[in-house]
């Protein structure tokens, strides 16, 4: 099974698009069998909010089931617990490392680092452009997906 944790800030916009849209491509493949698929955040601002209105809006209109989530933080034991921990920027990885206490295992990556962008994905908490964090969103799943061995 692989195991996927989505991060973002807050756990509410970015970290959750992700996990619902990741979550329905491969069930979309026939292998949700084969993944273990969550999100987490950095901060503790959002905790057990569900996610952004912004996020489920976009992603009703794209037709994609919305995972029933609730913002939690990412702990240390997500780092043994996951295989891929996937952050959306530069400060979502550095947090990740500081909580994770480093990554000796090479297993904390920033999303569109798959698509071959050093490329940060937009908060759009902070932008309110869900359309633009959606496209990149789907960049970086779909080439996470076919870097895979599956």
């Amino acid at each position: 099974m692989i195991k996927v944790l989505f991060i973002c800030h807050g756990n509410i916009c970015r970290s959750t698009m992700a996990q619902s849209l990741l979550a329905h491509m491969v069930k979309e493949k026939g292998l949700s069998a084969q993944f273990h698929i969550d999100s987490a955040a950095t901060s503790c601002e959002e905790i057990g909010n569900p996610p952004h209105y912004g996020t489920v809006n976009k992603l009703r209109q794209e037709g994609i089931p919305l995972i029933p989530h609730r913002a939690r933080q990412m702990t240390k034991q997500d780092y043994q617990d996951f295989d891929y921990l996937i952050g959306m920027d530069d400060a979502n990885v550095r947090n990740m490392e500081r909580i994770a206490g480093g990554d000796p295992d090479h297993k904390i990556y920033k999303l569109l680092e798959f698509a071959g962008s050093g490329r940060a994905i937009a908060d759009p908490w902070y932008t309110g452009n869900f359309e633009v964090t959606y496209a990149d969103v789907v960049e970086g799943c779909e080439a996470f997906l076919e870097s895979l061995p599956i």
